[in-house]
């Protein structure tokens, strides 16, 4: 089964309205003949509406970095699904390891805010990976296994279908180290063997995964080659447009 690829920027806390509006805008024309592939930016929350409003009749899509499982209330920070409705915005990351290692996010709140997503409509990137010193004890395995099964609870095989899973070793995020393809495509084989047997074939033949982890245009050809990985969340390298630009034909026409 052939997947498409999805290609999506976690800019983090970085660009304001008018970076974002700047940035949004370069990009568009370096990627307008890329149609082979789902390509998301994800702004700063400030910054969303300004992305939507670049990215305009374009082939550019916005996510949010987060999202709470709550309609409304008493959520201090967060934001909700509502919202980014409201805003156009089409995708959310959920889980990602900057959530888990800085704000105390756990597998079980994942699970709400993948339920919360996929219940309005919001496309959601599920994020999973294990520490260092996770990998180097040999618990990568227990460790990637036991976040599907707990983040995907209860997750429909229809909806699943309709899921993103970025697999993101915490050991490669912002550090300049990146996983090597066959590293990555250790792990992509083994999320969707747990698909497989969590669900089906087809559910697990369908469902993207993405590598995320110091991707740069410089290694996306060697990580796209691998028969298990659909894509990547891309952090610091999105943030240049030029260079994520590059980095998405060369996904594409790997």
């Amino acid at each position: 089964m052939t997947r498409k690829p999805i290609i999506a920027g976690n800019w983090k806390m970085n660009n304001t309205v008018a970076d974002t509006r700047d940035a949004v805008r370069k990009l568009v024309p370096l990627v307008n003949d890329s149609v082979d592939v789902d390509i998301v930016v994800c702004p700063p929350f400030t910054s969303l509406a300004a992305a939507v409003d670049a990215a305009e009749s374009s082939n550019i899509s916005v996510g949010a970095q987060n999202v709470h499982w709550e309609e409304k209330g008493a959520y201090t920070g967060e934001i909700s699904v509502k919202m980014l409705i409201e805003l156009n915005v089409a995708y959310a990351v959920v889980g990602h390891s900057e959530r888990r290692q800085y704000f105390g996010e756990t597998d079980v709140n994942v699970n709400r805010r993948l339920h919360a997503s996929l219940q309005a409509g919001l496309i959601p990137i599920v994020c999973v990976g294990e520490t260092l010193e996770q990998r180097r004890s040999g618990e990568m395995e227990a460790v990637i296994t036991g976040q599907i099964r707990v983040c995907l609870d209860k997750v429909s095989a229809d909806r699943m279908c309709g899921t993103v899973i970025a697999y993101e070793p915490v050991w490669a995020i912002g550090t300049g180290v990146t996983a090597t393809p066959e590293q990555a495509q250790e792990v992509h084989s083994l999320i969707r063997r747990l698909l497989r047997e969590s669900y089906d074939d087809t559910t697990a033949e369908t469902v993207r995964i993405q590598y995320g982890g110091s991707v740069k245009s410089s290694n996306i050809n060697d990580l796209m080659s691998q028969p298990d990985i659909d894509g990547a969340l891309v952090g610091g390298a999105s943030l240049v447009p030029d260079e994520f630009g590059d980095l998405i034909k060369k996904a594409v026409d790997n």
